[in-house]
């Protein structure tokens, strides 16, 4: 089944710094295995900053960070969940965000159920998959990552 279909990229930053990141999601479940969750699907080489590490070096504060419960589809091998990537920043930034499966379902195989597609929220305003703004001191910023899809109907 199809796993979350994008990387969930983010950066922000200004003239004294930048930061980048890729937020993982939900994986595609198959035959014989669940979907893994809160993983990079398709790629390698990236790893998530620590929040501790994240909050010490940079103007941003990590609200949340968990497992999206309940985003991977539901089947005889459920997808993967997604995650939850909330941030408050602490100083006014420019931020980027190219990230998919907003629209459209991370779909599941052999009558399993799709994933939830993603979610992206500026104080809890939904805004699109790929977006470029200015954020104000105090503005939080939350991302849902994708579900993966899972693999056959329950019996």
């Amino acid at each position: 089944a199809a796993g979350q279909g994008t990387m969930n990229n983010l950066t922000f930053g200004n003239s004294r710094f930048a930061y980048y990141e890729t937020i993982g999601g939900g994986s595609g479940a198959g035959a014989t295995f669940r979907g893994a969750s809160g993983v990079q699907v398709h790629m390698t080489n990236t790893r998530i900053t620590d929040v501790e590490v994240l909050e010490q070096r940079f103007p941003v504060r990590v609200v949340r960070f968990a497992l999206r419960r309940g985003s991977g589809g539901i089947g005889r091998n459920p997808g993967g969940d997604g995650l939850i990537r909330e941030l408050e920043f602490l100083q006014p930034v420019d931020v980027s965000i190219v990230s998919e499966r907003r629209s459209y379902a991370p779909f599941g195989l052999r009558g399993g159920g799709a994933g939830k597609p993603g979610r992206n929220l500026l104080d809890s305003r939904d805004i699109p998959g790929r977006v470029r703004f200015q954020a104000k001191s105090g503005e939080r910023l939350r991302i849902e990552t994708p579900g993966g899809g899972a693999y056959e109907a329950k019996p």
